[in-house]
């Protein structure tokens, strides 16, 4: 349609101030508005829906996140004098009659407090609510309420009058929505709910079913706890079933984790992946003392033959000696069988002993402790996100280091934000800055060797985070980029540093990464991507080939289809048939992998299945949040009856986690990072004694809440496979260093030095 679309100048006759923040199109009959910040096209509602957009107003049009703060409040004002107008022309001839003898002042002040009760604030601020008050609206929404058009948004700043509201107003939809919100969070804090359950998928379609059924329909505690129990738990398993279809056309991962519960035992939980998906299958307990290997080793057969030999291609389990131990005699048993340790975690390894590195680590402490210090002040915390617009600086990352050096490049994206917060007569003013940590503060942040070593760390650390991304993806199966993302990151840290002394981190990796070096599968899945293949120069295929003739072997019992599959390569490689096609050699760079070898699958029908199996599979477990781990639910000593029920209960929850985190229309959660329970997090927040002076009981209600989404690192959409590129002609990063401690003399401060200088 943007191709259409024509541009409609403004005529002199368009006075409203919003225009001024919108382009006009005309397609066809229709004419359309695009806000000129966000690019947000709307095919009606007029200029006062843009209005609304750019004040960010919830109602008919979505909040614009990039308008700037003097256009937002101008767009308010011109929205509060609109609505006080269509407030007074539909003000009945008779509603002032039992105040003739007021005299004009009093009635002015009567219809400034109507209005003001209407107002809300923008940026939303901590308010306070009369409990009386409150119970007072529930009721009168009760008794029939009818909403009046015309609301009237109440301007940072407004002054409130002194006189208390007439019993006669009728309550305003800022009245009822408070009533809704504090209904909402009594119930909240009764059940020990945190607030971020509202980001569940499931919350509102539960607000919305009830709001449309009314309150007849609200299930009572037998409905819960039987019949509605029972319909989740069947339409959970009917998941399930559909799941184990897709195993047996493109093979299976099983995923293998433990966490302990509170009596000290050991409770493993077995995942199942494919390329549309991952399903909780089933957990089992270990004592903590006899959680040997070859208790595993059990386990991990009997959950290989239920989910089906033929449809498991590897098993992904934690690196550690009993996993390692009992990972191997699977596979001895079950020839057919990968076991690999978790690549995310190996990644995670890698970017902790980058962290350790003692250059590394002084920054890294520098930062947290400008971090920690602005978390432990509400005037400074407030100071800090009214300068930078709301945005927070804690980045939850998938592992505990990744959320290290992700807040750190985002501590370097608000540098300039941060300078300008610790050169402000807000901050001038402030007692904190006269203090020994605020001075601190303010040479830290206006100390160019700092940024210039900030900088030098991200710049070696983000090709790491991006591989991080990309095996931990649940958008896309990580197998057929795996071993490209790998060389990528040893790429960027050679160009990054010059001589030898990028050998430091190469041993860092090639170390964390020792169990996975040459790893059958995820060479044959970057030998079966053909965007990296065919992209391949000289002999660097020689790297991988044999370790694809290993899989082939391994998977392919039958001797006839494994020579079928040798021939077909050589179609594969002469780019011969449907491979040589003009659309096909155009896909290799727009077409997902699997999607690629269905479309021109049609010379080469066994290499195509092998290659699809392959490259449906991941390489990392997926990351649960530890608070939605049921775990103290499924273990203990209970009833028969109620353990059966609270393990299919886990199931439940298990898989309702799987399918909003592997769900297509999946968004990052909004979280401030204060109220956060991920543990990661907390070196970055908690003040450890930073703070000198103990804060008021309850010095939290002066925090203003983030305006935008606070921990948010990257767009979902984000995708780093296409960052990869093509071209591997790198033969020292095929063959890896043997000698790389040798060479550096064990110096690993000496490249962070050089760059920061």
């Amino acid at each position: 349609m943007a191709s259409n679309m024509e541009l409609v100048p403004l005529t002199s006759h368009k006075h409203d101030p919003a225009w001024k923040h919108c382009d006009m199109f005309k397609t066809g009959d229709r004419v359309l508005l695009k806000c000129k910040y966000c690019g947000k096209i709307f095919k009606g509602g007029g200029i006062h829906r843009i209005k609304e957009h750019l004040a960010g107003q919830k109602g008919n049009a979505a909040t614009c996140l990039r308008v700037q703060s003097d256009v937002k409040m101008e767009m308010l004002e011109s929205l509060n004098r609109v609505a006080v107008r269509k407030r007074k022309k539909q003000k009945p001839s008779g509603e002032l009659s039992s105040y003739d003898n007021a005299d004009a002042n009093a009635i002015d002040r009567i219809n400034i407090i109507h209005i003001e009760e209407e107002f809300f604030p923008v940026p939303e601020r901590v308010e306070h609510f009369d409990a009386d008050a409150d119970r007072e609206d529930s009721s009168a929404y009760k008794t029939g309420y009818r909403k009046k058009k015309g609301r009237v948004r109440k301007a940072v700043g407004a002054v409130v009058s002194d006189v208390a509201p007439l019993s006669t107003l009728e309550p305003s939809p800022n009245m009822i929505s408070n009533s809704v919100h504090m209904a909402v969070g009594r119930f909240f804090i009764d059940v020990g709910l945190p607030a971020e359950a509202v980001n569940s998928a499931y919350f509102q379609p539960m607000v919305d079913a009830i709001a449309s059924n009314g309150n007849d329909f609200v299930p009572s505690y037998h409905d819960l706890s039987s019949w509605v129990s029972r319909n989740i738990v069947y339409e959970t398993r009917n998941d399930v079933d559909h799941f184990k279809g897709i195993w047996e056309r493109t093979g299976c991962t099983l995923l293998v984790d433990d966490r302990m519960s509170g009596n000290d035992i050991s409770v493993v939980s077995f995942f199942v992946y494919c390329s549309e998906g991952a399903i909780f299958f089933r957990s089992a307990n270990l004592s903590a003392g006899t959680g040997s290997s070859d208790e595993l080793y059990e386990l991990l057969k009997e959950t290989v033959e239920q989910v089906g030999l033929k449809n498991v291609l590897q098993v992904i389990t934690r690196g550690d000696d009993r996993y390692t131990i009992a990972g191997e005699k699977l596979v001895a048993t079950y020839p057919s069988i990968f076991w690999s340790p978790c690549a995310s975690h190996c990644i995670d390894l890698m970017l902790q002993d980058m962290g350790d590195l003692p250059m590394v680590k002084v920054i890294l402490d520098q930062a947290k402790l400008i971090s920690r210090y602005i978390y432990s002040n509400s005037a400074i915390l407030n100071m800090f996100r009214k300068h930078t617009l709301g945005v927070d600086l804690p980045v939850k990352g998938i592992t505990p280091s990744s959320t290290d050096f992700m807040t750190l490049r985002r501590m370097l994206t608000l540098r300039h934000k941060l300078q300008l917060m610790v050169t402000s007569e807000d901050w001038m003013a402030s007692p904190y800055s006269k203090k020994p940590e605020g001075f601190a503060l303010l040479d830290c942040i206006t100390s160019p060797s700092f940024w210039s070593a900030c900088t030098s760390v991200t710049n070696l650390t983000d090709s790491l985070l991006r591989l991080l991304k990309i095996v931990g993806s649940e958008k896309k199966p990580a197998m057929g980029f795996v071993y490209a993302g790998l060389y990528r990151a040893k790429e960027a840290i050679k160009k990054q540093l010059a001589t030898k002394e990028y050998l430091v981190y190469w041993n860092i990796i090639d170390h964390r990464w020792a169990q996975l070096k040459r790893h059958p599968l995820h060479a044959a899945g970057f030998y079966l991507n053909p965007k990296f293949f065919y992209s391949l120069e000289g002999d660097a295929h020689l790297y991988t080939r044999s370790l694809v003739y290993d899989c082939i072997e391994k998977m392919v019992p039958d001797p006839d289809i494994q020579d079928k599959i040798m021939k077909e390569t050589a179609s594969y490689h002469g780019c011969l048939g449907d491979f040589g096609r003009k659309m096909a050699i155009r896909a290799r760079d727009t077409l997902p992998p699997i999607d690629w070898w269905l479309a021109y699958d049609g010379t080469c029908p066994n290499l195509a299945r092998l290659a699809i199996r392959i490259l449906s599979q991941t390489c990392s477990l997926v990351h649960l949040k530890p608070d939605k781990i049921p775990i103290e639910s499924i273990s203990g000593r209970k009833n028969i009856f109620e353990h059966q029920r609270r393990n299919d209960i886990a199931f439940v929850r298990y898989n309702m986690q799987m399918k909003q985190m592997f769900s297509a229309n999946k968004e990052e959660e909004n979280v401030d990072p204060i109220a956060s329970e991920y543990n990661d997090i907390a070196e970055w927040i908690v003040d450890d004694g930073i703070c000198t002076e103990t804060p008021t009981p309850s010095e939290w209600m002066k925090i203003d809440s983030p305006f935008v989404d606070a921990m948010r690192s990257d767009p979902d959409t984000c995708d780093y496979t296409d960052d990869l590129g093509t071209g591997f002609d790198d033969n020292e990063i095929f063959d890896g260093n043997k000698e790389c401690g040798e060479e550096t003399g064990g110096d690993n401060t000496t490249g962070i030095n050089k760059l920061s200088s």
